[in-house]
């Protein structure tokens, strides 16, 4: 006994990969861009991390196919990458506590 179950296959154009690899090359432009400048500081590492974020959501998205798929599979990435980022803040919070701690004691107290 054979069932015939039509199975759904889903291509997708080519178009819409050469606009994200144009837009991966924008990007990765931009980011070169911030060091041609020479940007320093708080400003120079946030736009390089911002760049940084916006090609791995790209790639993610379109050539690991997640804005086609089910939320679950979505969900197994997003939350682990946001608590990733929530735990990067957390520490550079710390960092800064640490620092001011130690200018504080160690340096004006002397």
């Amino acid at each position: 006994m054979t069932t015939d179950k039509k199975q759904e296959v889903h291509t997708h154009k080519i178009g819409i990969y050469l606009w994200i690899w144009g837009l991966l090359f924008v990007f990765s432009f931009f980011s070169y861009m911030v060091d041609y400048i020479n940007y320093q500081g708080l400003l120079r590492w946030s736009l390089i991390i911002f760049f940084m974020l916006v090609k791995a959501g790209l790639i993610m998205a379109i050539f690991m196919h997640l804005y086609w798929e089910r939320w679950a599979i979505v969900n197994v990435l997003l939350w682990p990458m946001t608590a990733i980022g929530v735990f990067i803040a957390i520490m550079a919070a710390e960092s800064y506590y640490t620092f001011f701690s130690r200018m504080f004691y160690f340096v004006v107290g002397s």
